[in-house]
């Protein structure tokens, strides 16, 4: 209107406003007919807000904070909880878990999201961490690793249930998703103990009804077979689970094959651990070999 004010024409206008013409035209022809009135928002259809923006910005503070701070027993929020606290503390009495949800989607920022960690307190971590290392780069103690030297990763994933759904699944059709059964049966608990060789992609896997003793079967199965059974040396890097702690796992991996030598990884530090970020591969390791 300023603009207008001084004699500019609707094009030059809309160009130095960065709107278009017709706007300016909407809005020169509301301020003719009902002055400065006219220059308010009209008042929009559609149901009136039910929160307040006050009340959206308290729940996301509270999701900020730690369960505990607020006595409840609890080491992370979930949308019901926080609902529920939220109608506790008078933010609103009849908040639900979905306008949470809504709530949080939304955000842009998400400040209430965390990431987690762990403090390494291994003394040795350094000397351990580069013999680690050093394997995967195919040297060990400095020394490069010759051709009949192998180096395998092995770890476990325990408790993996088995379970079956109650339904068969329907298929998906046209214009239908398809439609999985809500409920399922449990079929008993099992522990996957998998073994990756490090520089040639081979990998081995088993099942065992429970963790410990099964460690060695994994072993038996790997060194059982060539090229490990009669290599020169294999280097089995493992972490610091029950099942291989400690010097007596690796004096009783010695005693039982000689050419065996068992390497542990860092205290907190399984994310050294190759093996396990190779169980997110489905089909093997690519371009590889599987053996299972």
């Amino acid at each position: 209107m300023l603009l207008a004010a001084r004699g500019r024409p609707n094009t030059r206008i809309a160009v130095e406003a960065g709107v278009h013409v017709d706007t300016v035209r909407t809005w020169r022809g509301r301020f003719a007919d009902l002055s400065l009135p006219g220059l308010l928002d009209r008042k929009r259809p559609g149901r009136p807000a039910t929160f307040t923006p006050l009340q959206t910005a308290q729940v996301k503070a509270l999701a900020c904070q730690l369960p505990v701070e607020s006595g409840t027993p609890l080491s992370r929020w979930s949308c019901p909880e926080l609902a529920r606290e939220a109608v506790t503390r008078g933010i609103d009495p009849a908040l639900s878990a979905s306008t949470v949800r809504r709530w949080f989607a939304q955000d842009a920022i998400k400040p209430w999201q965390h990431h987690s960690w762990i403090f390494i307190t291994d003394p040795d971590f350094r000397t351990k961490a580069a013999r680690v290392l050093g394997l995967y780069a195919r040297t060990w103690e400095g020394v490069p690793l010759g051709a009949d030297e192998y180096v395998i990763r092995a770890g476990e994933k325990t408790s993996i249930q088995a379970r079956c759904r109650c339904h068969p699944t329907l298929a998906p059709g046209q214009a239908r998703a398809m439609r999985v059964n809500h409920t399922y049966g449990r079929g008993g608990a099992l522990a996957h103990l998998a073994a990756y060789d490090v520089h040639h992609a081979r990998v081995f896997g088993r099942t065992e009804p429970r963790t410990g003793d099964p460690f060695m079967n994994l072993v038996t199965q790997v060194m059982s077979r060539e090229p490990y059974a009669s290599t020169k040396r294999v280097f089995w890097t493992v972490d610091n689970g029950s099942s291989h702690r400690g010097q007596r796992a690796a004096d009783r991996l010695a005693t039982a094959f000689p050419n065996a030598a068992l390497i542990h990884t860092p205290l907190h530090a399984s994310w050294l651990n190759q093996e396990r970020r190779r169980r997110g591969i489905r089909c093997g390791v690519p371009n590889g070999r599987r053996d299972v």
